[in-house]
């Protein structure tokens, strides 16, 4: 962390010039040093804005009309309005230019109000409660028609710095609202952008921690996007609030997309039930080389994938409220989870990648095809061969509902070693309560799934070290671990219908309500014992705690025994035909 200065400030508001809490091992990276926030009271030099009455006082800054050109570094204060004029920093000489400010009101017809075009590196505070407005028009006169500059409604050449507890409002009808051509810092204050294209476009890199932003944009509303560099065109957010409506992306970054808190709700592509063109991209939060969540609040409504990345998404902890148009989570390379609140409310597969690891947290998905897709990527045709790829589930608990698909799928293996699974599957073949090409190992952990008639039936593999039973209704059987065997005849029992499974003396291993009608139920569990008899039970009642299918305490009362059945002494795999 940075320290404290050791420096007096002679006049000056300690709460305009605070020394931030910023992170000192990511000053090699942004463009940032404590000085950066520290100034001296006397030496601000004062700007009022009026149109064709603009005045100076002091040096290192001229006027022209409505046009005031800043050439030196230095710290200058702008108050006023200009009606049709601009705010120009040109500086050659080496140096920090600091612009305070202290409500500002400036429309420019046709270029952008504040246009950063030379200087070493600026910063825009946004001083206590003061509020600020920048507009533009809807065409512009380009200064560099080869390179099309500027074209934001703030634009800035070089590093840029936003940063204060004031208030910034930016309407953008011609293009960006906020764009730095190099990297951009966004250190507090309340930012309102309006944009015809992006909203807040770092190119090297976007930086934002302590702010209460809100972009309505037609393109992307926050991103950073530097082409052939793997060493930029990231984002990283440590804080704040994010309220973003986008046409586009919500937040997308050319290669590492980095959330360590904040709240986010974030609107993309007008939502999940808005189908964009193939050619389009609305994701939620993007990151293509890598996404990475450590902590969050985030309510994410998207057309396209609500986290999405083409190659690793990392999730530590946070609370997730997500609707997809497509996918909920999707990184082709993988996905972990290491802790969290997540429900995927609405997805056509709610969590796909190669690799995908569940270590604790609570995960509810719900989709239209496969809730949970483990693949290597689609093969023409379709295939039923192992493709390399991997469930882990380690811990936690992860509760899957597919109405028209599967709600576990692995074009290779599964593997399960702790936590709770609850798989809802549903109602019509040939889809599954869980379906695998290679192997489903079941070492530890609570499963239960249900799903309907259908010759493709699997339950886990001989290879499981913890018991497992295989139950299946209306005249199916399966054939303990693979697909193909079952009989599709019978009918299914409704939704809703109670599962239960005791032991002998009356205690309650599983009472579950399947969220569809099923013809079968896999389940496994550590107190599933060897040798030992188990009564199955459907239909009644239980006084229990409801949670996602699953009861919790209270008795089971009022069904009908269908069979009692011991398991095999020489077999973790057990499969009963009622």
């Amino acid at each position: 962390m940075i320290g404290c200065l050791s420096i007096i400030l002679m006049s000056c508001d300690l709460s305009e010039t605070a020394v931030p809490d910023a992170d000192s091992s990511k000053n090699s990276t942004i463009q940032e040093d404590s000085a950066d926030y520290v100034w001296n009271e006397s030496d601000v030099i004062p700007i009022t804005l009026a149109d064709k009455a603009s005045a100076i006082a002091g040096t290192g800054a001229s006027i022209s009309g409505n046009v005031i050109t800043i050439t030196q570094p230095g710290t200058y204060s702008l108050t006023g309005m200009l009606s049709n004029g601009q705010v120009i920093v040109n500086s050659n000489d080496s140096g920090l230019v600091r612009l305070l400010l202290k409500g500002v009101n400036i429309t420019t017809a046709t270029s952008a109000p504040v246009y950063i075009k030379k200087a070493t590196k600026v910063i825009i505070v946004l001083t206590d409660y003061s509020k600020n407005y920048l507009t533009d028009g809807s065409s512009y006169v380009y200064d560099n028609a080869t390179e099309e500059e500027p074209n934001a409604t703030l634009f800035s050449k070089e590093n840029l710095t936003i940063y204060g507890n004031g208030a910034l409002t930016v309407t953008g009808k011609f293009n960006d609202g906020i764009s730095s051509k190099d990297g951009l810092i966004i250190r507090g204050g309340t930012l309102n952008v309006t944009a015809a294209d992006d909203g807040i476009r770092g190119k090297d890199y976007l930086y934002a921690a302590g702010s209460d932003i809100t972009v309505n944009s037609v393109g992307d509303g926050l991103k950073s996007d530097k082409e052939d560099d793997s060493a930029r065109g990231y984002v990283i957010i440590d804080s704040g609030t994010f309220n973003i409506t986008s046409g586009s992306d919500g937040i997308s970054a050319k290669t590492n997309l980095t959330i360590n808190d904040g709240t986010f709700n974030i609107t993309s592509g007008k939502g999940s039930n808005y189908t964009i063109s193939s050619d389009a991209s609305a994701k939620g939060l993007k990151g293509l080389t890598s996404l990475t969540i450590k902590n969050g609040t985030f309510n994410i409504n998207s057309s396209d994938d609500c986290l999405h990345s083409n190659g690793s998404l990392s999730i530590a902890n946070g609370s997730m409220t997500l609707s997809s148009g497509d996918d909920g989570m999707h990184a082709p390379t993988a996905i972990t989870i290491n802790d969290g609140d997540i429900t995927i409310a609405k997805s056509y597969e709610g969590i796909e990648s190669k690799l995908i690891t569940v270590n604790t947290g609570t995960i509810n998905v719900t989709a239209s095809n496969d809730a949970i897709n483990a693949t290597a990527g689609t093969t023409a045709g379709g295939t039923e061969q192992n493709d390399g790829s991997y469930l882990y589930i380690k811990g936690g608990t992860l509760i899957a509902s597919c109405a028209n698909g599967d709600a576990i799928d692995s074009n290779g293996n599964i593997v399960m070693t702790g936590g709770t699974v609850l798989a809802h599957g549903p109602t019509s073949q040939p889809e599954e309560a869980v379906d695998f090409n290679g192997s489903f190992i079941m070492n530890g952990g609570f499963f239960i799934g249900a799903g309907p008639n259908t010759n493709m039936i699997k339950s886990s593999s001989t290879a499981s070290s913890q018991s497992n039973l295989s139950v299946y209704f209306s005249g199916t059987s399966g054939n303990g671990g693979f697909s193909g065997g079952g009989s599709t005849s019978g009918s299914s029992l409704s939704a809703g219908t109670l599962f239960h499974l005791q032991d002998a003396s009356g205690n309650n291993l599983v009472t579950f309500k399947p969220a569809r009608a099923y013809s079968y139920i896999l389940f496994s569990s550590s107190a599933l014992k060897t040798g030992s008899t188990y009564s199955i039970y459907t239909g009644g009642s239980c006084t229990g705690i409801l949670n996602n299918g699953l009861y919790t305490g209270g008795t089971y009362s009022n069904g009908t025994l269908k069979k009692s059945v011991t398991l095999s002494t020489s077999s973790t795999v057990n499969t009963v035909s009622l």
